[in-house]
């Protein structure tokens, strides 16, 4: 499988340069608001809006829960890999992060109410393994080295974080973590076509560009008919015979019918 390399002017852009400082700030300020809500919320038992499952109560969760954490530990664990995988989404995919991360913030949310176990379900955590999934699997779908780079990097930061998919520890919401590792990953299947880098052009590829447009060029004329400018003495054509002009001196011809 051939990897593409990206146009270095690109690269050196400065669009690329602005857009990494753009998702910067924003992967910083989300983090900063989960920690205002924290921290302001102290001892207001904020975590009473996390998600019960098919409690009509429980549903303000969906919307609350990600921005809600059991204690200081809970929330520093989500807070790095936020920034990371935050800065990485909208710096490499920034059309598709429109879509992705509004699915992630409320698709889980939604997957738990619905068929989760009972209980409440609150944390980051399932946007941190939304995230995880898209960049792995974008990475390896599109073909292009900075994806890859990126997919390999989170793969070796995150992966061992798989086991949060599965029933292995009390107390931990393993369904946000499955169901926003699936909307990841889907999505970075559906996405796969969006946000491509234009590709470094090599000579050979763009004398081979050139051979084609010429050969298709010369198709074009070869294929053009020549229609000769038809001259008043000649008589029309019919069938591809061409019938003598008649003499004037000549008797008419007879008719027969039968």
């Amino acid at each position: 499988m051939h990897f593409h390399a990206p146009d270095p002017a690109f690269i050196r852009s400065e669009l690329l340069r602005e857009r990494f400082r753009l998702a910067i700030r924003l992967s910083l300020g989300f983090v900063a608001l989960l920690w205002a809500v924290h921290l302001l919320g102290w001892g207001l038992d904020l975590q009473r809006f996390g998600v019960r499952p098919r409690d009509v109560e429980g549903l303000i969760g969906i919307l609350a829960a990600p921005l809600l954490h059991a204690g200081l530990a809970h929330l520093l664990a989500n807070s790095l890999p936020l920034v990371i995988l935050g800065t990485t989404m909208l710096q490499l995919y920034p059309h598709s992060a429109l879509k992705v991360l509004p699915a992630l913030y409320l698709g889980p949310g939604v997957a738990v109410w619905l068929l989760a176990r009972g209980g409440n379900h609150i944390g980051a955590s399932g946007l941190v393994y939304g995230l995880v999934a898209y960049v792995c699997v974008a990475g390896l779908l599109r073909r292009d080295r900075r994806a890859l780079a990126a997919s390999i990097l989170v793969a070796f930061l995150y992966g061992a974080s798989v086991w949060g998919v599965l029933p292995l520890e009390d107390g931990v919401s393993w369904e946000t973590h499955l169901a926003a590792a699936l909307i990841g990953l889907g999505m970075a299947v559906v996405y796969r076509r969006t946000d491509i880098p234009p590709r470094v052009q090599y000579s050979w590829e763009l004398e081979a560009q050139q051979a084609r447009d010429d050969a298709a060029r010369d198709g074009d004329e070869m294929e053009t008919p020549f229609l000769p400018a038809s001259s008043p003495a000649t008589s029309p054509s019919v069938a591809g015979w061409n019938a003598p002009a008649a003499d004037p001196s000549s008797p008419p011809a007879s008719h027969t019918l039968h």
